[in-house]
């Protein structure tokens, strides 16, 4: 017998840092239940910059019915609201939840996305809906591209910059088969690139192609990452109606977690830098910029509507407006309620519970931001698109405050925040034991904006190709994660070193099998460790690379590095070196290899190798906690972990649109950015602040 879900479920006790709170759920579910106001300027003292953006001087009062005007012409379509029901896809959901989401969106009178999934016969018809044209063409064909009302070029999302959309075979069934058009039981990872885009000129056919063949608006959906500024120009003089720009953190059905929580910046500086500098290029008229990422409640979306968004998009807060509780195994199939679960599983979706809830949802939404509004002295929400002038930001840096452009109040020095270091025990466990890249879904929980930060590192984002830079294929296509050291005379496979030095016997064996069989390489300061004919030693606490001191005597030409000791700013000791050796013209002749005894996961060696380090050392330490108590077949299990952190680096890298890791890597701060970071250390590291132009 089917069970069918009908009702909210309880909400599991979360047990970590969590962006999607209790807080946050409970306000969802109340506008689903009831359709009215539940809290307005419901600013929460979270880490992340929108929540320390805030409205100036406002009333609080909220009117069951408010008068102000949420409504908006949006290419021809009467919105009820500006809001778009997020791309999720027919396989990420379980088919009923798309249907119902799509048929909200007609109801509601707002704007739905399909995801790259295909259409489901249910909903060709709806007329609400924009179709997606992803990269591996899911689904695609006449028919569909001219179902709706417009299209999206989806080039990438914030869950997972740089590489493609991911649905594994366990899910891959029958039906999902037939609309995809692809083999069953067989996982579905779509091409990082589009592989008839490589650039903007690219873009500008396809988008000219398919306002052919539709004669309807297409948007492009691009993460937020570094280059968004001229990513969005380029867009708009390519011909495209607008841009979806979909922040770091936001939500998904399956993602490499590395990517998930190191890759993208937040959507309220890329929303920020889009809008000024399409303004200042005059080219904002009739351009629509779509906000995605994180929007939870309408105090976020009326921040991000001030910031110069015409739209905001909700994933995530959709799903949870249909009974989603965050238990994150989407990816799995196994969802509780049946959101997102396997199909032909026994629970089924109740499509009339998933529509009531969202058209509620959106009423109540739509209540609140006339609230909002009116508690601004703003007649209709058209008054508030594009008006920084009322907002200020508290308690933030004065870089981050430049990039959104408005004033900041108790500015200065962000870094003091910061909380111990705990290791990511579940990561390091999953790597060894399964040999595999560990896939999760939903949101990051990741520092700087969730989590409290412990490391400068923590506020550094890697870039993702978008666009301007085509990413590389991981999966498909070969990355070079090669590192030639001690002038040319060692060569590992990776930028990693293990320090077995403290380790027992049998872990230290392990390693060093693991290392031998992988080509990299293992320190041992207890004995002399020979690799390939070169010996590395350490000595009253000297590393000695062929007996020659790693010193800071840059006057010897003998030496051929240094070994940095790990410390608290251990990385604004590595990047001074690097510029210094840069400057004295040795830079190439010298390596750098600080000690990392703090390892989160792979996104840190990138981190590393970008401000100046040539590879890293880490201790055996995080094998042990890796493995806990379960000291079986340990061989096996050095060699998942050597050759996963390998893969990792592998996908970061193509996702940067990095084919080779020391030559394109090492000592580039271009590939970095700044979130909140404090401004004299994001001057002595030599990066910009997310947004930047």
């Amino acid at each position: 017998m089917n069970n069918i879900m009908d009702n909210f479920i309880s909400i599991p006790k979360q047990k970590e840092a969590e962006f999607w709170n209790i807080n946050k759920i409970e306000h969802i579910r109340y506008l689903s239940n009831y359709g009215k106001p539940f809290k307005i300027f419901s600013d929460e003292d979270g880490l992340r910059i929108l929540d320390r953006i805030k409205f100036r001087g406002h009333g609080d009062n909220i009117n069951d019915s408010p008068i102000a005007d949420t409504s908006v012409d949006f290419l021809g379509l009467k919105m009820s609201v500006p809001i778009y029901l997020g791309d999720m896809s027919f396989g990420a959901l379980s088919g009923n939840p798309n249907i119902a989401i799509a048929n909200a969106a007609d109801i509601s009178k707002t704007l739905a996305g399909t995801g790259e999934g295909g259409i489901l016969p249910e909903i060709k018809n709806l007329k609400r809906i924009f179709v997606q044209w992803a990269s591996a063409r899911f689904g695609v064909d006449y028919y569909s591209i001219n179902s709706g009302s417009g299209v999206v070029i989806k080039i990438g999302q914030g869950a997972k910059p740089g590489i493609g959309g991911h649905l594994p075979g366990t899910k891959v069934t029958g039906k999902i088969s037939q609309a995809r058009r692809i083999p069953e039981n067989i996982e579905a990872i779509s091409p990082a690139p589009h592989h008839d885009i490589y650039s903007i000129e690219d873009l500008s056919q396809r988008i000219e192609a398919l306002k052919i063949i539709t004669k309807k608006p297409v948007f492009v959906k691009v993460a937020a990452t570094n280059y968004i500024p001229y990513i969005v120009t380029g867009i708009a003089r390519s011909g495209a109606s607008g841009v979806i720009i979909d922040g770091q953190g936001a939500g998904t059905g399956a993602t490499p977690e590395v990517i998930r929580d190191n890759l993208g910046i937040p959507i309220e500086m890329a929303v920020a830098s889009s809008h000024d500098i399409l303004i200042k290029e005059h080219l904002r008229n009739n351009f629509k910029i779509i906000a995605a990422g994180r929007v939870s409640n309408s105090t976020d979306a009326a921040k991000l509507y001030a910031l110069g968004a015409d739209m905001v998009s909700m994933g995530t807060g959709i799903l949870i407006a249909m009974g989603c509780v965050m238990v994150k195994k989407c990816n799995l199939g196994y969802c509780p309620t049946a959101l997102t679960n396997k199909l032909g599983t026994n629970k089924i979706f109740d499509i009339e519970f998933g529509v009531n809830n969202i058209v509620n949802f959106i009423k109540g939404f739509r209540l609140e931001l006339a609230n909002i509004l009116e508690n601004l002295n703003l007649s209709s929400i058209s008054e508030l698109i594009g008006r920084k002038d009322l907002l200020y930001s508290d308690g933030i840096s004065k870089n981050t405050s430049n990039v959104l452009n408005i004033n900041s109040v108790n500015g200065g020095n962000t870094y003091y925040k910061q909380s111990e270091f705990e290791y990511n025990t579940k990561y390091l466990n999953e790597l060894i034991n399964r040999g595999e890249i560990p896939i999760t879904s939903m949101g990051s929980n990741s520092p700087p904006d969730v989590s409290l930060p412990s490391r400068i590192i923590d506020w550094l984002r890697i870039d993702g190709a978008q666009v301007t830079r085509p990413s590389i294929d991981p999966y498909r296509e070969n990355i070079d994660t090669t590192f030639y050291l001690g002038k040319g005379k060692i060569k590992i496979s990776m930028p990693v070193i293990f320090d077995i030095s403290n380790s027992t016997d049998e872990i230290k064996n392990a390693i060093s099998w693991a290392s031998q069989f992988t080509g990299t390489m293992v320190i041992d300061n207890k004995k002399t460790e020979k690799y390939r004919n070169v010996t590395l030693v350490k000595h009253n606490g000297i590393y000695k690379w062929n007996d020659v001191i790693y010193s800071v005597d840059r006057g010897n030409n003998d030496v051929s590095g240094y070994v940095i000791e790990d410390a608290s700013f251990n990385e604004l000791y590595i990047s001074e070196l690097d510029k210094k050796l840069k400057e004295e013209g040795h830079r190439y002749e010298r390596d750098i290899i600080p000690v990392i005894e703090h390892f989160k996961n792979s996104g840190d060696i990138i981190k590393y190798i970008a401000i100046g380090a040539d590879a890293i050392i880490l201790p055996s330490k995080i094998f042990e906690i890796g493995l806990g108590n379960n000291h079986s077949n340990l061989n096996l299990k050095a060699l998942n972990l050597l050759l996963t952190i390998k893969k990792e680096i592998a996908l970061i890298s193509g996702a940067m649109g990095v084919s080779n890791v020391q030559y394109s890597l090492s000592g580039n701060r271009e590939l970095l950015r700044g979130i909140n970071l404090d401004n004299d250390i994001e001057n002595i590291i030599g990066i910009t602040e997310a947004g930047s132009l």
